[in-house]
């Protein structure tokens, strides 16, 4: 059985390529728009991993991990967070809040399925 990942991003085009690149490899894939549309989908779809972007309307990424990590569906799941943003500040920000690893964009393809192989 597939591993299934979720995507998390308000730009359909990165989710496109996110979700192009991992179900190549052979992963099941869930799409979110932004934090409260992956909340409401994290209810009835379990998932062995989260990639989420930092900048969204509605919920940011960070308020995102902050959210799965302290309910009791996706407490454990691995969330790397795949953002524009690069600063040191933004990173620690992320890790504080349970991120289990970050990827600046633009990214390979190959470079976002070494992460994923690695943290699944």
């Amino acid at each position: 059985m597939a591993k299934k990942i979720m995507t998390v991003d308000d730009s359909a085009s990165v989710r496109q390529m996110v979700c192009f690149t991992l179900q190549e490899a052979g992963y099941d894939v869930v799409e979110a728009s932004d934090g409260a549309d992956a909340l409401a989908k994290l209810q009835s779809n379990p998932v062995n991993m989260i990639i989420t972007d930092l900048n969204m309307p509605v919920m940011d990424g960070i308020t995102l991990i902050r959210n799965v990590r302290a309910g009791n569906i996706s407490k454990f799941v691995p969330i790397i967070m795949l953002t524009t943003e690069s600063q040191d500040t933004k990173k620690i920000e992320g890790k504080n809040a349970g991120a289990t690893g970050w990827i600046v964009k633009p990214f390979k393809p190959e470079q976002l399925l070494a992460v994923v192989k690695k943290v699944l």
